[in-house]
């Protein structure tokens, strides 16, 4: 028998894995008008390209877990990345809209399985005692995809052509296929219940359903109430989703049962408020820079890369501050520094030092970076392994749903402010930024109200924080 490999490089594998997947989610966003020419569609035209993509993942991700235990983690990990891989070549291939959309649904579907498939694989790898580290390790791909994608993307497009940003996954994607062969175990669930699809289809209706809407409600369309009217009929059909779910808890791709533990809902609902306060910034900024204070794209993707610097430079303080303040006490504390330092944001005039900017972005990277990985390892602190594959699948869904209403809140909240201040939202204004931020900077806290209820050694078994008052009893 093989003997495992260690979770190091299996860790490392689906950190890299994690990366490509969400980077192809964001890199396409400033080669847009090139494509455009290519395809000879206007550049909004492309947009749906993204959409396609973000509600594919949305609509998918919920099966993985299933998918999983049925047939096997390698086997679905490297079907995965081979889908992906493939849909890729496709896209940068594509001669026409059509074709493209398609297989951005294509790749999308490898990349719903890829991501949360992974991270069961890590999950089902990693001691529990190591899980903070390994989760460190894969969350700051995805914080830093969000903003190199941009500039990124822009200089590939600039110098050597759009399909590139497609074509360079084609090694790297086979080097993770051959290495996820060797690397990874198939190891499949201990029990493979009955596929749920009754709470699939009103889950993939409501999912998909409420990520468009959104976009469509923070675009320029005039059609506002059908876009209304689809957002309720989605909500309603995630209510009805739930109510049947709660019938058949035990087979449910809604995983009630984990719902109950408090580490894991805060995950949940303050975990998904905070994701959103996060995935709006990138977005709002570059905007920003360029419509009120005159940058260009490519000058205000730089600002960004100050953000990426902050999140690599927590990494090397999130496991000992973990021990030596435990989740609790991070969550909460750093919840507020993360959304001070959101609101910071909305003091930036044109006349605001370019180092104090680089600074205050810096200092959010590495704040929003701790709160990432200790709300992302705190979902399955008290998790028994025999669950992980639903919580991972149910987790998954809810976490791309709420990063992918991100940059929609934030395209409303810009158009409301701007309403409200009476003039034109295609034309917003320095205050509205501001006001649109300070708003996101609330919401940025909903994990500090969700950690009240937390033990002080909440996860302790995992971050090895053990509270003075807990020393003294064992004493």
């Amino acid at each position: 028998m093989k003997k495992p490999r260690s979770p190091f490089y299996v860790t490392t594998l689906i950190a890299g894995a994690v990366f490509m997947e969400l980077l192809d989610g964001t890199i396409i966003a400033t080669a847009l008008p090139q494509m455009a020419l290519s395809f000879h569609v206007g550049a909004v035209s492309l947009n749906i390209g993204m959409t396609a993509y973000m509600l594919t993942l949305a609509v998918f991700i919920p099966i993985s877990g299933w998918v999983a235990d049925r047939f096997g983690s390698r086997s679905v990990f490297a079907s995965a990345i081979g889908i992906f891989t493939i849909a890729s070549v496709l896209c940068g291939a594509s001669t026409s809209l059509h074709q493209f959309i398609l297989m951005r649904i294509f790749q999308g579907i490898g990349g719903a399985m890829m991501v949360p498939v992974g991270r069961l694989v890590v999950l089902r790898a990693t001691p529990k005692e190591r899980l903070a580290q390994a989760m460190a390790y894969i969350t700051w791909p995805g914080l830093s995809a969000l903003v190199v994608g941009p500039p990124l993307g822009g200089f590939i497009t600039t110098y050597w052509g759009w399909h590139w940003i497609f074509f360079l996954n084609l090694p790297l994607g086979i080097i993770a296929l051959v290495l996820a062969l060797l690397w990874v175990e198939n190891s499949r669930g201990g029990e493979v219940h009955p596929f749920d699809w009754i709470t699939f289809l009103l889950g993939g209706i409501a999912s998909a359903g409420t990520v468009y809407s959104m976009e469509l409600l923070g675009g320029n369309s005039s059609h506002w109430q059908r876009s209304a009217l689809l957002l309720a009929f989605s909500l309603l059909s995630g209510v009805a989703a739930v109510l049947i779910a709660r019938r058949h808890p035990a087979t449910s791709l809604i995983d009630f049962e984990s719902l109950r533990l408090t580490s894991f809902s805060l995950t949940v609902y303050g975990g998904s408020a905070f994701r959103v306060a996060v995935g709006v910034l990138p977005f709002l900024l570059p905007l920003m820079f360029q419509i009120a204070f005159g940058l260009s794209a490519f000058q205000s993707g730089l600002y960004l890369l100050a953000l990426f610097a902050g999140d690599l430079s927590m990494k090397v303080f999130a496991i000992p501050a973990l021990r030596l303040f435990g989740f609790r006490r991070i969550i909460m504390v750093n919840g507020v520094l993360t959304a001070a330092s959101i609101a910071l944001c909305a003091t930036f005039s044109p006349g605001t030092p370019t180092a104090l900017i680089l600074g205050i972005l810096f200092i959010h990277g590495g704040f929003r970076s701790m709160e990432f990985t200790c709300t992302s390892t705190l979902a399955y602190v008290d998790l028994p392994p025999g669950r992980f594959s639903r919580a991972n699948g149910f987790f998954s869904a809810i976490t791309q749903l709420s990063s992918g209403m991100g940059v929609a809140i934030g395209a409303i909240t810009l158009r409301l402010v701007a309403h409200a201040r009476g003039h034109s939202a295609a034309a917003p204004q320095l205050r509205d930024f501001q006001l649109a931020i300070l708003f996101i900077a609330v919401l940025a806290l909903g994990p500090v109200f969700n950690a009240i209820p937390l033990a002080p050694d909440a996860g302790s078994g995992t971050s090895g924080h053990v509270p003075p008052n807990l020393n003294t009893a064992i004493e």
